[in-house]
């Protein structure tokens, strides 16, 4: 049997009545759990319209009171931790160790946006002229929406929502239709945690409902998360009608091994980044740079019996380390790229085309895969597989190592593993990349930081959460103030000049 679910808008749930539905899947079983409305134009503004109702109200709370709501479901979300995690895990198809993780690194930016009160703070500057102060502040943009992609279900949306909430603003989620039930969950928790009616939003959908939020005249910024052919339609879209806007788009993320890593160290840090989440990361590591035919063979002969070894299951199966892709139709996608891959020359040392998962031989998964002598011509180096596949492209000195990453069209995050602190500072400040890791392979940033590419990894001005996230979702408002001394300088018609 199958469950319905339905939008949020204005504080109540409410079935969907454009006539259309997304099915959603259980990755691991490939049976249908669900199906999801698809919102039309009038579902979209019937959700804008409360939330611009609702905005006057919120807009006017003193911060510490929308901190103090935040600091409920917080509460509330790290009681229910499990309950988040297994909803993700049974739609998404990532581990149950993994869901958790999301989770947790979630619920540090609904943390990080409880400071409220101290991270609107303004500056104020007393007699800058004579009897007058000057003094910025930041304001509420209104009605924001986020859009949100399958892979992170409950984190990429709390990379949003809490600032924006925080500082003021009323937030509609357009969640993925692939696994929309986190979204649920989240919405019943913040009712629950005192947040008033219409001030968040979730509206299911595909693109109809997301032109209808970029369309729409009262929606003053949007948030996204997805590739990158998206990310720079809704990125011009948002800038043509006006709107703030931040796209985070794909990536193809290299690990760079220099002669003296610590191999073992660096082949953990692979398994990890590279097949984590079954490869569905944007911050995956998809290439692996070893630096010198010694590195290079030396890193395939620890890495092929790690990646054989590795124990593939449902996410549920607390022994498994990866579960299924998300869906089919991306499964057969990843299969396209193998495919391609061999084609093209690569040299296929783990091929996870033919994995079948006993007992779940409908599900949606795939076996890790390695290629080796990865060439930059090839469009398995070129393009975002988001799949659990590791392309090796060996590099003969660290200056070929750093210009392939330079040249790649994604900037998104990259790391190095060497033990030279030389060479890590040269990585560091030199690599056009907008997340580096020493020794670390996945950089996502804690949430007082915040989180952003370079290059075709994103679209906009502002990174996603900490200070960043701050100001993309408020605007400043300078005032230049003079009070009555009995003095009167006469009118003047020159450039006001502070005397």
């Amino acid at each position: 049997m199958t469950s319905q679910l339905s939008h949020f808008i204005d504080g109540q749930w409410r079935a969907g009545t454009s006539g259309r539905f997304a099915p959603v899947f259980n990755p691991a079983t490939g049976e249908q759990t669900g199906e999801v409305p698809l919102a039309n134009g009038a579902e979209v503004d019937a959700a804008v319209t409360a939330a611009a109702n609702a905005f006057p109200a919120w807009a006017a709370t003193p911060p510490l009171r929308r901190a103090r709501i935040l600091n409920r479901f917080l509460h509330i979300a790290e009681e229910r931790t499990d309950v988040l995690a297994r909803v993700i895990t049974s739609e998404h198809g990532k581990v149950w160790s993994d869901a958790r993780g999301e989770v947790q690194r979630g619920l540090e930016v609904v943390e990080f946006a409880t400071a409220a009160p101290s991270l609107l703070k303004g500056d104020f500057s007393e007699n800058v002229g004579t009897n007058v102060d000057s003094y910025a502040i930041r304001q509420p943009l209104g009605v924001v929406a986020g859009i949100t992609p399958f892979n992170f279900p409950a984190m990429v949306p709390m990379w949003m929502f809490p600032v924006a909430l925080a500082a003021g603003n009323c937030f509609i989620l357009k969640p993925s239709e692939r696994d929309p039930s986190a979204a649920r969950l989240i919405a019943d928790w913040l009712t629950e945690a005192g947040l008033p009616a219409g001030v968040f939003s979730v509206v299911h959908g595909d693109k109809e409902a997301v032109d209808a939020l970029l369309l729409h005249k009262t929606v003053q910024a949007i948030s996204f998360v997805g590739s990158t052919p998206i990310a720079r339609y809704i990125y011009e879209t948002a800038a043509r009608t006006g709107k703030r806007c931040q796209a985070l788009g794909g990536a193809k993320n290299h690990m760079v091994i220099m002669p003296d890593a610590d191999l073992d160290q660096a082949v953990d840090a692979l398994m990890g980044a590279a097949f984590g989440s079954a490869g569905e990361r944007c911050m995956a590591v998809s290439v692996a740079v070893p630096v010198g035919e010694t590195t290079a063979n030396a890193l395939v002969d620890k890495l092929l019996p790690r990646v054989r070894a590795l124990k593939i299951g449902p996410g549920i199966d607390p022994d498994s380390d990866m579960g299924p892709l998300v869906t089919a139709q991306h499964r057969d996608k990843v299969h396209g790229y193998i495919d391609q891959g061999v084609a093209e020359g690569a040299q296929l040392l783990v091929d996870g085309r033919n994995f079948k998962m006993q007992g779940y031989e409908r599900g949606f998964f795939t076996g890790a895969t390695v290629f080796d002598h990865v060439t930059p011509g090839m469009r398995i180096y070129q393009e975002e597989i988001f799949g659990p596949v590791l392309s090796i492209t060996r590099a003969p000195d660290y200056e070929t190592a750093a210009r392939l990453v330079n040249e790649h069209e994604f900037g998104n995050g990259t790391a190095i593993f060497t033990r030279d602190g030389d060479t890590a500072r040269e990585f560091a400040s030199k690599i056009q990349v907008g997340m580096i890791g020493i020794n670390v392979p996945i950089p996502v940033p804690m949430a007082f930081h915040s989180f952003g590419g370079w290059k075709a990894s994103l679209f906009g001005d502002h990174h996603m959460h900490g200070s960043e996230g701050i100001r993309f979702y408020t605007r400043l408002k300078t005032i230049t103030s003079r009070w009555p001394t009995g003095i009167r300088a006469g009118a003047e018609f020159v450039m006001p000049v502070m005397k």
